[in-house]
């Protein structure tokens, strides 16, 4: 009140009004906002306030207040997890001013267990009421007065991708939730934090050994995180903004620090327990932290901390290791998570890992409940191979320029583009096929049946030349032509706007031979794996296709094509042709198109930029602003913007479905892994996703929720 200019009011129902205004006030402070900002909540919801009397844990060694979770919440591990303070309030264990004591005996005898038995055997009978009849693992507040216990609340309680699972499927075995429960229990994006990287047991053992170690805390977020200390929240999101990995390091953290948390990878306080504001809050947002490193003193003054006669500054690296608890200067590396090293390194084997076995259960469930189809994004053997692991339904894009680049092929696609004639293309073409033939026969083998759906080239021939002058000369060289001959073909293929120009399509018509070549590639690599025994689904995929004209000259020339390899192979090798939808012209007059057409793959990231007039590469230096101002309500290259390039894919559906009855239709963009946009897909009743190899479990979860939460709806509504 002092900072107000008011005395404090000596009247209670002047301090209960001032109080009730207070929290109605706080609705619209900074960390609200930035709350609602992270966690999508609605402007317009408002807060609430109840009213009720206190009981008070401050009133001797007989009282008490402390805050459980029904299971730990960082592992999902059916034990009592908690911590309490004697003859203190609520805030004091939160807010970690006070180190708390363990709920459950350790043999210091500074347990709750040990120092109140009695309450501690009311508290048990408590936990167990609460999650048998909220059917969820509870966050429970609790104060102790002279002896006798008092609930104080109880709420679902936040909790990491590995306890989410492992609570959802544990609750299914003990009869309390069923399967479909089990589903929506788990966020899909909780599940990226079963994939993150974890230190090396030797490379860690070796820093501890050389004297890196700071300290050891408690293990409050799991995962391993390595970047850079920020001692502020302010500095944290003004370093993450720069492109740098950081380290939130604090005392302890309070509501005010919301913003910092969201930017950091990990989080460190000094003080705190397992139940403080930065283990709560790291955890529901799935951040690496270690909290009560007391070893550690922090000089916010200095920018620097201090432990076991060891410095550290603002801006230099430190690595947390939230499952163990340990802090240690220095960048660490990382290896590949648990569920990892079973799926796709083979290095630990399934019956030694209850958390895959937990993953891969949730994820059949989810699978018995969707409807969308998941495919993943994969241009090499090792992608789709990966995909396939993690349950990728088919390859939904392959793009065919990403096999250029390897250093055996460039000086050949150089060749063509700097040839002057067909038969010099052709020459150079030459060189490419067997090269692009055994990359489709590496992703034929790992997919088997299952469809692979081929882009042609679409980017503009020019990112395939170099720029700068050293580069323009040795590339010279390779070729046999003169530096300034390299350098007049890099002018003439220079654009004022290469998105919007010769590229895709374009190409395939220009230059005809491009598409016809690797379409051979394509044809004769799936004639290959057939004489193996396999029966690959190549799907040819036409991009950046405007009019009914451009798909059907390029759709022959596939025909054609298939044809004259299957008369020189003797095997017919069935096949699809589609298009990728990314033009808006192209998804208002999908039924014209749509005639001669297998399939549509929409491609989002182009389609949004092209709808919105907006550069991906360049939008980041206006489009934070605009979702600040509340004029985007999300970035529209990470969230599917539905009013708008949504309804372009809602028509395109509709009306290629109208001209083509059974038109299979996808989505390829970087929306094919958002769960929001999923939700979407599955709405607008596309037949699958295709994301990132290590997005498809995120995919194949959502899918699930996205046909789940329909389901429910439609069921309420009954």
């Amino acid at each position: 009140m002092r900072r107000r200019g008011a005395s404090f009011p000596d009247d209670p129902r002047e301090q209960l009004w001032g109080a009730i205004g207070a929290v109605f006030r706080s609705w619209n402070n900074p960390r609200a906002k930035e709350y609602r900002r992270l966690y999508r909540i609605p402007e317009e919801w408002g807060t609430a306030v109840n009213v009720q009397a206190m009981v008070f844990g401050n009133r001797g060694e007989r009282s008490a207040t402390g805050v459980a979770f029904t299971r730990d919440p960082a592992t999902g591990e059916k034990k009592f997890y908690g911590e309490f303070l004697a003859n203190a309030q609520g805030e004091d264990v939160v807010a970690g001013i006070r180190t708390p004591h363990p709920l459950a005996a350790d043999g210091s005898g500074k347990s709750l267990e040990e120092t109140m038995p009695a309450a501690y055997a009311e508290l048990v009978r408590v936990r167990d009421l609460v999650e048998k009849s909220f059917r969820d693992m509870q966050d429970l507040e609790f104060t102790i007065e002279e002896g006798r216990v008092y609930l104080l609340q109880t709420r679902n309680g936040k909790r990491t991708g590995f306890a989410a699972v492992r609570v959802a499927t544990d609750m299914v075995a003990e009869g309390l939730i069923s399967e479909k429960e089990a589903v929506l229990r788990v966020e899909p994006e909780q599940l990226v934090q079963l994939l993150a990287p974890v230190f090396p047991a030797k490379e860690k053992e070796a820093a501890v050994q050389g004297g890196r170690l700071l300290a050891r805390g408690l293990p409050a977020g799991p995962g391993a995180a390595c970047g850079r200390i920020a001692f502020t929240a302010d500095r944290a999101v003004e370093m993450a903004r720069k492109g740098d990995p950081v380290v939130l390091v604090r005392v302890e953290t309070s509501p005010e620090d919301i913003a910092g948390m969201h930017a950091a990878v990990g989080i460190l306080t000094t003080r705190g327990g397992i139940t403080s504001h930065a283990s709560v809050v790291a955890r529901g947002m799935g951040k690496t932290c270690v909290v009560g490193a007391g070893e550690i003193t922090v000089d916010e003054r200095r920018h620097e901390l201090r432990a076991r006669n060891l410095t550290a500054k603002e801006g230099d690296f430190l690595s947390v290791d939230g499952t163990a608890g340990d802090v240690l200067l220095g960048q660490l590396p990382t290896q590949p998570s648990e569920v990892l090293r079973v799926l796709v390194d083979g290095t630990l084997p399934p019956e030694k890992s209850p958390l895959f076995a937990s993953f891969q259960r949730l994820l059949e469930w989810a699978d018995g409940s969707r409807r969308l189809g998941v495919r993943a994004n994969a241009d090499t053997p090792t992608d789709a191979r990966v995909a396939r692991l993690f349950g990728a339904e088919g390859i939904g894009l392959c793009r065919t320029e990403h096999m250029f680049f390897g250093e055996n092929r460039i000086v050949a696609v150089r060749q063509m583009i700097v040839a002057d004639s067909e038969a010099d293309r052709r020459k150079a073409l030459a060189k490419l096929l067997p090269m692009q033939r055994e990359d489709f026969i590496g992703i034929f083998r790992e997919m088997g049946e299952r469809p692979v759906t081929i882009r042609l080239l679409d980017p503009p021939l020019h990112e395939f030349l170099p720029h700068e002058d050293a580069a323009v000369k040795k590339t010279a060289e390779e070729l046999g032509i003169t530096a300034e001959k390299l350098r007049e073909r890099v002018r003439s293929l220079a654009e004022a706007n290469p998105m919007l120009g010769h590229r895709g399509c374009r190409l395939g018509i220009t230059y005809p031979e491009i598409y016809e070549t690797q379409v051979r590639a394509i044809f004769e690599a799936a004639a290959a794996v057939r004489r193996e025994g396999l029966r690959p689904s190549p799907e040819v995929m036409i991009p950046l296709v405007g009019t009914k004209g451009e798909f059907d000259r390029l759709k022959i020339m596939v025909d054609e094509t298939a044809r004259l390899v299957a008369g020189e192979t003797g095997d017919a090798v069935p096949y699809r042709v589609g298009t990728m939808i990314e033009i808006p012209r192209a998804a208002l007059r999908a039924a014209e198109i749509a005639a001669n057409c297998d399939f549509f793959s929409f491609g989002t990231n182009d389609l949004t930029q092209m709808t919105y007039g907006y550069s991906r590469d360049d939008a980041a230096s206006f489009l934070p602003a605009y979702i600040e101002l509340g004029i985007l309500p999300d970035d529209p290259f990470g969230t599917i913007d539905q009013p708008g390039v949504g309804e372009l894919v809602s028509i395109a559906t509709e009306r290629g479905r109208a001209a083509k009855p059974g038109l299979k239709v996808g989505v390829c963009g970087e929306h094919g892994g958002d769960p929001r946009s999923i939700t979407f897909f599955h709405g607008a009743g596309l037949d699958y996703v295709s994301c990132s190899p290590f997005r498809v479990a995120v995919a194949r979860l959502a899918a699930a929720h996205a046909a789940l939460s329909k389901e429910t709806a439609a069921s309420s509504t009954a």
